[in-house]
């Protein structure tokens, strides 16, 4: 189970259990942070229940007993208790929007941290390593990933470029044969531009690797989608943290692609520092005095 979504996970599983054992599941979903240091009889008491009957909410949620869940509870709220879906109303303070915005982004990181198949992403690594070209295609707020991507993987000597028009999509996409790579990435795995040039570098041979949302168009459609999902507030669009997960996502990409390119990247990642100097002002530092 995957324990950053216990309380989701209690959540769903509540219809399917019987009354006395929802009783149990409101409690602790209204006062989780109570729960973790109460013993097996405060709890029953505080539900009304009976303590078999926890025993059996445990157990129905493939725990050995209460201790048991009241450990992976406590890990749960110790890493993330307050990162949570966030909403907005017009009395927040800076303060309070600041807080709700870092939470929330932190927690939808360590949830897809988690979630992330570490085969999947080797898989991913694997066909990126081997690629003769490689483009990165997305739209909106996934067109500043594509460059930022682009930008990472030419770091490190890569051929690769990152398109967001869809009309320069199409004309690259053809163009592309066996042994390329397209990674498309995208919120919604909806887009039916992104859609078509995926299925247009598929069809010359190129294998697509998509981030995006499990149980899309786009992650049915891709050699090797990797499934970004996110329960997010549609009207906060501006807000929402798809983006830095996405590009946490490449990172993880970029450094394992570094890794299968052997220590020549390493080499070559300090001359790109050495030729940056020249870019930079040199930092004043103020001027020693000499006491007479």
């Amino acid at each position: 189970m995957n324990t950053t979504n216990l309380l989701k996970t209690i959540a769903e599983a509540r219809p399917e259990l019987r009354k006395s054992e929802q009783k149990v599941a409101d409690y602790v979903l209204a006062h989780p942070k109570e729960v973790i240091h109460m013993r097996i009889v405060d709890l029953a008491s505080e539900a009304q229940v009976s303590e078999p009957t926890v025993v059996r909410f445990c157990r129905a949620l493939n725990y050995d007993g209460f201790q048991d869940f009241k450990l992976t509870l406590a890990q749960v709220l110790a890493t993330s208790s307050n990162f949570e879906q966030f909403s907005l109303n017009k009395k927040d303070t800076v303060s309070d929007f600041k807080s709700k915005i870092f939470d929330s982004t932190i927690g939808n990181l360590l949830n897809i941290k988690e979630e992330l198949d570490a085969d999947t992403l080797e898989l991913a690594i694997d066909s990126l390593a081997l690629a003769k070209r490689i483009e990165f295609y997305g739209f909106g707020a996934s067109a500043a990933v594509c460059t930022d991507a682009q930008h990472k993987f030419h770091r490190l000597k890569v051929n690769a470029v990152a398109y967001s028009d869809p009309h320069l999509q199409s004309i690259a996409a053809v163009t592309l044969s066996e042994g390329d790579v397209v990674v498309a990435v995208s919120q919604t795995g909806r887009t039916k531009d992104l859609l078509h040039s995926s299925r247009l570098a598929l069809a010359q041979g190129a294998q697509v690797i998509a981030l995006c949302p499990s149980n899309t168009p786009l992650a049915e459609l891709a050699t090797v989608p990797i499934h970004i999902d996110l329960e997010e507030d549609k009207d906060l669009s501006a807000l929402m943290s798809s983006r830095v997960v996405q590009l946490v996502v490449i990172d993880v990409l970029a450094v394992g692609l570094a890794m299968k390119l052997g220590p020549g990247v390493i080499d070559h990642l300090k001359t790109i520092r050495r030729s940056l100097r020249s870019l930079r002002q040199n930092e004043k530092r103020p001027a020693t005095r000499i006491e007479k």
